[in-house]
């Protein structure tokens, strides 16, 4: 049976039925319609947010970011860590064995093993992951490496036999061979240096990950690592540490990896050729290096901590004068500040010049054994089948040209089985310098483990020091209604005994019930904001508060990020999550105009002009509006104030508390300033000797309190002018005299 054919006339007849023709018009129309709404829909999808400015979290957790790659961007998804991760490792950094050690003790021993398995375990994670594919697949290239250069140590064998008989052929045709083994060689060469990298890129990148995951969280390490006072300078540990780390580790691994397969192979190779005897000796020759190495090796662990510390000292005096640098110009202190950079520079250059004192002893000695004493001992290892032939691979009437090979071959598997043990040997300072990395790094993690865990418990035998991190006994409530403090002591943290600022603090705030905290500069009424924050710990008591996106705190120093002008004001979140939120640029306009910030915009080139200091932009009381329009834009039910408009004036200030309190805002501020106890329904007063009162504005108590203290100030400048006078009239007397 045959496959029917339509008649091609009969087609256009039934194309040319009206009923087809409309069904067709309708058909094409809708199709076009459809194709328009897609592209419209590609071209007006989130306008290149998440690759330029934004970053998107999807359904599992993972971050999808993009960067620049190759003039184009490129998508990159970050899987966080999981918290069961964090707890399976917890236990092997908190272990008192791997504990930092003392000054002076770092070195090659049990804890540096301890501490760099704990280490792998990040570096490592499974026996799936990416990491084993890139290691196995270098120890095959390196493999491969040592059995090209036992191929190059006998094809150098036969072109030199050939060359003494004079065998122009087989001369020619070992170059040929030795031309043909150079592209596999050279091949491997590049492909072990690849891998080293790509494996230190790859560790560099699991520890990053894993440290940022544990640095910045809910539960504020990055913050809290600063009060356990067990670390200083966190960003010369993670910038730093990490990376001279984990370029050691991948180095090492080529550096001890080929050296070890070279060893058993040319040891099988010239144990058939020079017998037991030169074997014994040339291992006898190892343990003897080994032994006279570590006995006049330097503590280079040491050495390599206490560099990296003075490093990270002369990192932070340039830090400190970036970021205090209007205040230091104000004071006239570049002279001050560059005798620090030049002491902290000194410090270093002293040590890294006793470092170099240090190695010229160490160096000599070394390249004395392993360069010059190694090589004799080879020579004779060599001549032990020409002068002993019965120990050797050679028998007594073997020919001249068989000797001159089997010497050279011999020579020149010593010559790599010398230079395999004398990377080992070289290798020793690079895994001390490695103990002295892993120290640090470890005490990174160690730190961050415990502050993520609060683990600061004392152990059976002992006794919490009150007020001490291992005394934190309060109990804090999330998703209230309100702000609650109950029997709340505000204690400066500290691993010891924290210094208390008010004992046993009470009140509480329910939506709609404004309180202000007012009393004397330096008093700690800010504590009271860090405690309710959950920056500082609650020692005892119960502190109940809304839970995180019903809250917001606004510190007195405005906190502007890199990025857009949009992103100042929708901080912290992103460009997508603000459009996925129903957000638009309009809402964010409005709010600019009831901060009175309209202006900018137009100033800076739209809401995406970007700047990487936008703190040198704005001026003091335009960062603190800045501040209040992110509150306006979250729209929480509370908001901690801490002088949030101390550089505002008095009518704008009044604008945005009414604003506030409009748009169903309940505030707790901390001022000093009288005139704002009016937008609020309850005054917190401290004092300086730990005694807290809570009152209620609007009494007449209150009214007479702000009325004596605005009376009280007027009284004060009234008689500058009289002390200004008589401060005269004293200097006038004291020349007479």
């Amino acid at each position: 049976m045959g496959i029917a054919t339509p008649d091609l006339s009969a087609l256009i007849l039934h194309l040319k039925d009206p009923k087809v023709k409309a069904a067709l018009g309708v058909l094409s129309t809708a199709t076009i319609a459809t194709l328009i709404q897609i592209l419209r829909t590609k071209h007006e999808e989130l306008p290149k947010i998440h690759r330029k400015n934004s970053a998107v979290i999807l359904s599992d957790g993972s971050r999808e970011i993009y960067v620049p790659y190759k003039n184009e961007e490129a998508k990159v998804i970050i899987n966080p860590t999981k918290i069961v991760t964090f707890e399976a490792h917890r236990r092997l950094f908190l272990d008192k064995r791997s504990a930092a050690p003392v000054e002076g003790k770092v070195g090659v021993n049990r804890r540096f093993i301890r501490q760099f398995e704990a280490i792998w375990a990040i570096l490592v994670p499974r026996f799936q992951s990416k990491e084993t594919a890139i290691l196995f697949l270098h120890a095959c290239f390196l493999i491969a490496r040592t059995w090209l250069s036992l191929v190059v140590a006998r094809l150098d064998g036969t072109i030199v036999r050939d060359l003494v008989s004079a065998n122009g052929k087989g001369f020619m045709r070992g170059l040929a061979f030795w031309f043909l083994i150079a592209v596999p060689a050279t091949y491997t060469n590049s492909m072990i240096q690849y891998l080293q990298a790509k494996i230190s890129i790859g560790f560099r990148t699991r520890l990053i990950r894993y440290v940022h995951d544990l640095y910045l969280n809910s539960n504020l390490s990055f913050y809290k690592i600063t009060l356990d006072g067990q670390l200083t300078g966190a960003d010369q540990y993670i910038t730093t540490d990490i990376t001279k780390f984990c370029d050691t580790v991948s180095s090492l691994y080529s550096s001890i990896g080929k050296p070890s397969v070279d060893i058993v192979v040319f040891t099988y190779q010239l144990f058939r050729s020079i017998g037991p005897l030169g074997m014994v000796m040339i291992f006898a020759n190892y343990f003897g290096t080994a032994y006279l190495l570590r006995k006049v090796s330097p503590s280079f662990g040491r050495l390599a901590v206490a560099e990296a510390r003075l490093e990270g000292d002369f990192r932070n005096a340039h830090s400190r004068i970036v970021t205090s640098a209007e205040e230091i110009a104000f004071y006239g202190g570049e002279k001050a500040e560059l005798r620090s950079l030049d002491k902290a520079y000194l410090k270093l250059i002293r040590h890294v010049n006793g470092i170099f004192k240090i190695l010229i002893a160490y160096n000599m000695f070394e390249d004395f054994i392993i360069k010059y004493a190694w090589s004799a001992l080879g020579l004779i290892c060599c001549s032990l089948p020409v002068f002993l032939p019965n120990l050797g691979g050679l028998s007594e009437g073997s020919h001249e040209h068989n000797r001159t090979k089997a010497f050279i071959t011999n020579k020149r598997l010593l010559l790599s089985l010398s230079d395999a043990g004398g990377r080992i040997m070289y290798s020793y300072k690079d895994l001390a310098e490695l103990a002295g990395y892993t120290a640090r790094v470890y005490a990174l993690l160690s730190t961050l483990h415990r502050v993520h865990a609060n683990a600061y418990k004392p152990s059976r035998n002992e006794r919490a020091i009150p007020y001490s991190f291992a005394d934190i006994k309060g109990t804090v409530q999330e998703g209230f209604e309100g702000i609650r403090l109950e029997s709340v002591p505000v204690v400066i943290p500290s691993a010891y005994a924290g210094e208390e600022l008010f004992s046993s603090l009470s009140f509480i705030i329910r939506p709609g019930e404004h309180m202000i905290i007012s009393g004397p500069n330096g008093i700690g009424k800010t504590a009271i904001a860090r405690v309710i924050a959950g920056l500082w710990p609650v020692y005892q008591g119960l502190l109940s508060k809304p839970s995180s996106g019903e809250i917001i705190y606004i510190p007195q120093r405005p906190y502007l990020s890199i990025g857009t002008l949009r992103e100042q004001i929708i901080y912290p979140q992103s460009h997508h999550e603000m459009v996925t939120s129903g957000k638009t640029d309009e809402d964010l306009m409005e709010i600019l105009r009831i901060v009175r910030l309209e202006y900018l915009p137009g100033r800076e080139g739209g809401l995406d002009a970007k700047q990487n200091n936008w703190g040198a932009v704005f001026s003091g009381g335009e960062k603190q509006r800045m501040s209040l329009a992110r509150m306006f834009y979250h729209m929480p039910k509370f908001a901690v104030l801490d002088e949030a408009t101390s550089a505002v004036s008095s009518d704008v200030e009044g604008i945005l508390y009414e604003k506030a309190k409009e748009f169903g805002i309940t505030l707790l501020t901390i001022s000093h300033r009288p005139g704002l106890v009016k937008y609020h329904k309850y005054l917190l007063k401290l004092d300086g000797e730990g005694i807290w009162e809570i009152q209620r504005v609007g009494t007449e108590k209150e009214l007479m309190s702000v009325e004596r203290e605005i009376q009280d100030l007027e009284c004060r400048l009234a008689q500058v002018e009289g002390w200004t006078r008589r401060h005269k009239e004293v200097e006038q007397e004291l020349r007479m005299e």
